[in-house]
C-alpha cells in the first residue's frame, strides 16, 4: 500500500478505482476519468514507477489521484484497495477493472500453469473486484469490466484468453440484475486490436499490419478510443446502458 497523500477532496467529487490503471488502456482510462473530474485511485500489480508516473501526470494537470498496489485476485489486497479509496476520498462511485493477463498458445501446446495464471487474473480477479464493487459502490455508480473482441472473432492461439474473457461477459448481466434497486450500472467493454504494449508484444510488423487492416476502419484502436467508451458508460450519458457488452473494435465481428 502506498504512502502518497492527495489534496483534500470535496465530498461531492466522484471517485473511481481503475485496476491495471498505470499502463495501456488502464492508464488512458485513469487520465480520461481524471479529466472528467473524478478523483482516481490508480491500482497496479508490480510496476510502481509506471503508477507513480500516471499519478504525477494527472496531478500536474490539476486532477486528483493516488496509486495503490494490489493483486486483483487477492481478496484481502482488493478489500484494502477499496478501504484506501474510501479513506482518502470518502467513497467509491466508479470501478473499472482493466487489469488482465494475456497468453497466446495453440490449445494443444498450452502450458496448464499458464492457463491457471491467466484465469486467476482474468476470472478470479474479475470476481474479486466485482464483489467489492457490489458491496461498496454508491448509488449512481458504475462497474465496467473488460473482455476482448476475440470472444467473437475466435482467432487461433487465443483459447485461454478468450475463454477467460467469455467468463467476464457471462457475469455482466447477472451482476447488473443482482444490483437491482441500487442505481448502479454494470457493463463490459470488449476492445478489438488496440495499440498497447500488451497487444504489440511478440507480434511481427507484418502481423500488426494485417490486424490493423482487418476492421473496416483499417487501423488499430488506441487506448484513448477505449477510454472514451468507458467515460461514456460511467458518465451521465450512459446511465440507461446496463448489463451490456460493448465491442469497441472498429467493426470486427
Amino acid at each position: 500500500m502506498t504512502t502518497n497523500h492527495p489534496a483534500p477532496t470535496p465530498a461531492t467529487v466522484r471517485v473511481a478505482i481503475v485496476t491495471g490503471g498505470s499502463r495501456g488502456i488502464g492508464r488512458a482510462v485513469s487520465h480520461q476519468l481524471a479529466r472528467d473530474g473524478l478523483a482516481v485511485v490508480v491500482n497496479y500489480a508490480r510496476d510502481a514507477a509506471a503508477a507513480e508516473e500516471t499519478v504525477s501526470a494527472i496531478t500536474a494537470a490539476g486532477g486528483r489521484a493516488i496509486h495503490v498496489q494490489a493483486d486483483v485476485a487477492d481478496e484481502h489486497a482488493v478489500a484494502a484497495l477499496f478501504d484506501r479509496a474510501e479513506q482518502e476520498f470518502g467513497g467509491v462511485d466508479v470501478v473499472v477493472n482493466c487489469a488482465g493477463r494475456l497468453a497466446l498458445s495453440p490449445i494443444a501446446d498450452l502450458d496448464l500453469a499458464v492457463l491457471d495464471a491467466v484465469h486467476r487474473t482474468n476470472i478470479r480477479g474479475t470476481f474479486v473486484v466485482a464483489q467489492q464493487a457490489a458491496r461498496r459502490l454508491r448509488a449512481g455508480g458504475s462497474f465496467v469490466g473488460f473482455s476482448t473482441s476475440v470472444v467473437g472473432t475466435q482467432f487461433p492461439a487465443y483459447g485461454a484468453y478468450a475463454a477467460s474473457k467469455g467468463a467476464v461477459e457471462s457475469i455482466t448481466l447477472i451482476l447488473a440484475r443482482e444490483l437491482r434497486g441500487r442505481d448502479i450500472t454494470v457493463n463490459t467493454v470488449a476492445p478489438g486490436p488496440t495499440a498497447t504494449d500488451l497487444f504489440l508484444e511478440g507480434k511481427t510488423p507484418e502481423q500488426i499490419d494485417q490486424l490493423a487492416r482487418t476492421p473496416p476502419l483499417e487501423r488499430l484502436g488506441t487506448p484513448e478510443d477505449i477510454a472514451g467508451v468507458v467515460a461514456f458508460l460511467t458518465g451521465p450519458a450512459g446511465r440507461w446502458v446496463n448489463g451490456q457488452i460493448l465491442r469497441a473494435n472498429g467493426g470486427l465481428v
